[in-house]
Formats: structure tokens, C-alpha cells, sequence
């Protein structure tokens, strides 16, 4: 990967698409993959609808899976705030890696906007207005923080679903609160709530998940009285109202009558929003067509998919599949399949993605033996540029403790990875901006790289024995701080040596338990105009049945 330095706008390296070109690509339901390639937080704060995240530094280690077809029509681009343009060594990676039909956004993001195009802010913008859509046109029926607290003192008969993952419930949560994750919903209901009586309330932390999940429950025509959670955990506490910590409720398993009843009602629902079906034998002529993409999805839970999988599946939990589509498939005008063992998850997911403009199949006529794939497939990944010299752990140990040697070690891992655990004294650095980082961390005569498993540091060992002094020594750890840990490492918490700020990391609203009132209450406004815009956009092809 090249220093960032050299324009895409007067390169002429590669084409440029323009706005209107990926506009009407978009509208004719072509495959077109639109890459942000600056870090997260940068992208959350402006991008068209459909762009798709992938920071210069992760491209080696995650292109081949986000973007599987090397012919994509692909447009990049991605102005630094420090104001190198990361559009031109994003192209050029790509190049390297196998891509054919490589291109410049015209006139970057500027020209986007200047030729009329509508940009967003936030992450995962298709889900989230599409979840206003949704309200907007079903009037998803939803109670405020105050109305359910008054019902859970009051010991109502009422039970409160949380539709997120497993560690946001665990993080902050609704008082007596189920983890239920969204794909679970209309499989598990049932089962939390068997009298018809009984009030369903589903939250999440803002609206898009409790909106989609109560939704779901309606859609399938689940006879008790449902509600969304107005605003979720941020109406809550703006509320001023107490979040539970740490709690530990799941959802239970169901029996056969109601798994039964969800897979019938649950395949209606998906009919009725143009699903369609694929069997496992055109399923693996579609995965081996050169011409078209397909992503392969299991909508079950990480737990089952670990346990037993069909060969070529990709974990993906149906609810997060949804709220984060973007992130799983970048390709938009992809074809996704789906499978579950229940008939229930992989349909409702599906029918919420053929409503977003996706063409989605279920994989149907499958048996427990197809459920037998417990390996992961082996991760892709492209040979680095120039050479790489892999030192192990026990070498990396012996150069620590002799400070004479002067090692200084780089972690390349995303920084919330950093601050779980890192190999003590090393720096947290990032790629799109090494040369701050290298001003700030510590000089040394040897330089260690690592990341989380190694697949992204090793990359950056051409970049870095670049940027440094002649004859200052430059090696990859082999396997990362899994490796170190493995080998009897321990790993350091904390956020001290941070070389630049966390910008690989925008931090949603919506997150953690120590958010400023005003952060959240400009989230919710944020939500309650995305219809309005994507009526401006007019790209997306959403359909609420």
C-alpha cells in the first residue's frame, strides 16, 4: 500500500464513474460495490446511502470476502482529514488483489454532493431508514419508557424482549428484560409469552432493531398485543429512568408445536415479500458463477452455527444481518441466500432484506447431515508486497526483555481489540495515518508488528520499513496476539499509548452507558428525518408490504 500522497483527481491511473453513471446503476438493480476507504469514524459522518466502509488498512485482510467477484464494478473513495486522498492506494491494493474493474468516485465526495448526490451520516443508514420507512408506513405501534416503566412496577402481565446482541443486552438493559436477538423473535415468542394476553414489549438501544422486531411479531401474525419501546434504551434513560447492568436472561428453547407454528407463519410472511427458494445444488453452481455475486448466509445464532453448519455458509445472525447489511454484504444488487434448521429465521430475515431491494433466497430441502461443516473455512488472504520477515513468539519475548535491544512493538489492531488486551508497552497504531503514528510511538531500533491474529500487520511491514530510518529492522509477529497468548503471553488492558486518535471507531449514540443527553437526543432527530431523505435519494428500491 502506497503513502497516500498522489491525487485520484488528476491520476489517470484509473476511470472515473460518475454520478450519474452510479446512480443509474444503482436504480437498474446492477452490482456495484462503493467504497469509503477512510477509517470509521470519518465515513460516519458523510457518505451516500450505499456506501460500504472498508478502510485502506483492512482491504487486504477483508476484500476477497466483502467483495468475492474480482470484475465488480468498484468505486473508491476516501479524502483524509489530514488531507492525503486514500482513494489512489486504496485503487492501486485493489489492483494487486485481482480487480478488474476498478474506478475513482469523479470528483470524490465533493463532486458527489456538487453533481446533486444526497450523503447521510451515521453507520448502517440503508437498515436504519429503513426502519423508519417501516414505522412511517405501518405505524409500528410503540409505547414510551415512561408507559413501560409504569407497567413493569406495576407487575403487569408484560414481557420485554431485547432484540439486540447478546453483549449489548448484557452491557445496559431494560429492568427485567430478555435477550431475544432479533432473528429469534417470532421462533421464541411463543414460548416467553404463551398467553395471548401477555404484552410484548421489544427494545433495542435506539429504534431500528425494536422497530423491525415488532414488526416481525405483527407480520407473523402472533395473537398478543406487541409494542416497540419508543426510542429503546436512549428514551429510557432520557427519561431518567435506570438500566440494568450485567444482566444474564436468554430466551429459551421451543418445543416442536411452536416451531412448527413460527416456521408456517414465518414463510407466509416471506412470500409475501417476494422471497425465493434455491436448492443446495444450484446453490453451489451460483457460488462457482464468475458472473454474478452470491453471499451465503446462516441466520442462527453464533453458537449453533459453531456447533454445525452447511459448507460455505458465512455466520451472519439474521437481526444484525438486517441492521447491518452494508457491513455483511457490500456489493449492492448482490443475490443473498439464507439458512436456518427451523424454517423461521432464515424466512423472516429474508422477507425484511427482499423489502430493502435485495433479490434473497432461502436454502431449502435440507437435511441435519448438511448441518455437519464445524471447521471455519480457511480465510483468503493475498500475498503482502515486498518481503516480510516472520519472527515467533519466543523471539518477540526475548527481545522485550533486553532493553537493550530497542524493540519497539506496533499493534495494527482495531483499537477496541487494543484496549481488551495488547502485548504490554506497544504502541496502537493505525495504517491510514502511520506517518503520525510512527511520529508519536516510541522510536526504536526494531520494530515488532502485530494486530488481533496478524492478518492485518503483516501488511503494513513494507509500509513501515518505508516510513523509518535505514537499517532499522522491521518484522511481523506470525499469528499476532492470539499467538503471544497461546504461547503463554499475557496481554495488557487499557487504552494508554494510543498513537493517534480512535478514529477507526465511530461511537454510536446508542452505546455504552455514559452518553451526553444531547449526543442522544440529536441521534433520535437524526432517525425521524431519514425518510425525508430517502425520498431525495430515491435509490434504494425499499418496499414495505
Amino acid at each position: 500500500m502506497e503513502t497516500p500522497s498522489e491525487s485520484p483527481l488528476t491520476s489517470g491511473e484509473f476511470p472515473h464513474a460518475s454520478y450519474s453513471r452510479i446512480r443509474e446503476t444503482l436504480l437498474q438493480r446492477q452490482e456495484i460495490a462503493i467504497l469509503d476507504v477512510r477509517e470509521e469514524d470519518p465515513f460516519a459522518q458523510c457518505h451516500p446511502l450505499f456506501a460500504a466502509n472498508l478502510p485502506l488498512g483492512r482491504i487486504e485482510a477483508d476484500a476477497w470476502t466483502r467483495i468475492p467477484r474480482l470484475d465488480t464494478f468498484i468505486v473508491v473513495y476516501g479524502a483524509a482529514l489530514n488531507g492525503d486522498d486514500l482513494a489512489l492506494p486504496a485503487a492501486r491494493t485493489l489492483k494487486r488483489m485481482g480487480y478488474t474493474n476498478v474506478h475513482f468516485l469523479a470528483g470524490g465526495l465533493q463532486g458527489w454532493q456538487d453533481a446533486g448526490g444526497e450523503v447521510f451520516r451515521d453507520v448502517n443508514v440503508p437498515s436504519k431508514s429503513f426502519g423508519e420507512l417501516v414505522e412511517s408506513k405501518r405505524h409500528t405501534p410503540s409505547l414510551s419508557a415512561q408507559e413501560v416503566k409504569a407497567l413493569i412496577d406495576a407487575k403487569a402481565n408484560v414481557v420485554v424482549m431485547d432484540a439486540r446482541r447478546f453483549d449489548e443486552y448484557q452491557t445496559m438493559s431494560i429492568p427485567s428484560g430478555i435477550s431475544v436477538p432479533g432473528a429469534e423473535l417470532v421462533l421464541r415468542a411463543r414460548a416467553l409469552a404463551p398467553n395471548a394476553a401477555t404484552r410484548i414489549i421489544v427494545n433495542c438501544a435506539g429504534r431500528t432493531r425494536s422497530i423491525i422486531g415488532t414488526q416481525s411479531l405483527i407480520n407473523s401474525g402472533i395473537p398478543n398485543p406487541v409494542s416497540a419501546l419508543r426510542n429503546g434504551t436512549i428514551g429510557w434513560t432520557l427519561a431518567g429512568q435506570e438500566l440494568v447492568k450485567g444482566a444474564n436472561d436468554r430466551f429459551p428453547e421451543v418445543d416442536d408445536a411452536i416451531r412448527t407454528k413460527a416456521a408456517a407463519s414465518s414463510f407466509a410472511v416471506a412470500m409475501r415479500a417476494g422471497v425465493k427458494r434455491v436448492r443446495l445444488d444450484e446453490l453451489t453452481t451460483w457460488l462457482a458463477d464468475p458472473t454474478r455475486t452470491t453471499y451465503f448466509f446462516d441466520v442462527r445464532t453464533p453458537e449453533e452455527y459453531a456447533a454445525g453448519h452447511v459448507a460455505g455458509a458465512r455466520s451472519a445472525p439474521g437481526g444484525q444481518l438486517v441492521q447491518e447489511t452494508d457491513h455483511q454484504a457490500a456489493v449492492r444488487g448482490a443475490r443473498l441466500v439464507l439458512c436456518d434448521t427451523d424454517g423461521t429465521r432464515a424466512h423472516m430475515s429474508a422477507s425484511w432484506l427482499a423489502q430493502m431491494g435485495w433479490e434473497v433466497f432461502v436454502l431449502t430441502g435440507l437435511t441435519a447431515e448438511d448441518f455437519s461443516q464445524t471447521d471455519l473455512a480457511a480465510l483468503r488472504l493475498p500475498e503482502p508486497e515486498g518481503k516480510v520477515t516472520a519472527v515467533e513468539v519466543a523471539q518477540v519475548k526475548a527481545w522485550l526483555a533486553d532493553r537493550n535491544s530497542h524493540t519497539v512493538v506496533l499493534d495494527f489492531s482495531t483499537s477496541a481489540q487494543f484496549t481488551q488486551g495488547h502485548i504490554h508497552s506497544s504502541w496502537w497504531v493505525i495504517r491510514t495515518e502511520l506517518k503520525a503514528s510512527l511520529s508519536a510511538a516510541h522510536k526504536g531500533a526494531r520494530y515488532v508488528l502485530t494486530c488481533q491474529n496478524g492478518n492485518v500487520s503483516r501488511y503494513a511491514v513494507t509500509e513501515v520499513q518505508a516510513a523509518v530510518k535505514k537499517g532499522v529492522e522491521v518484522v511481523w509477529l506470525n499469528g499476532g496476539n492470539a499467538a503471544w497468548l497461546a504461547k503463554g503471553g499475557k496481554l495488557q488492558t487499557g487504552d494508554h499509548q494510543m498513537a493517534v486518535e480512535r478514529v477507526d471507531r465511530y461511537r454510536r449514540p446508542y452505546e455504552g452507558t455514559n452518553n451526553r443527553v444531547e449526543a442522544m437526543q440529536g441521534y433520535l432527530d437524526w432517525e425521524f428525518g431519514l425518510v425525508d431523505q430517502l425520498a431525495r435519494d430515491g435509490t434504494h428500491h425499499f418496499k414495505v408490504i
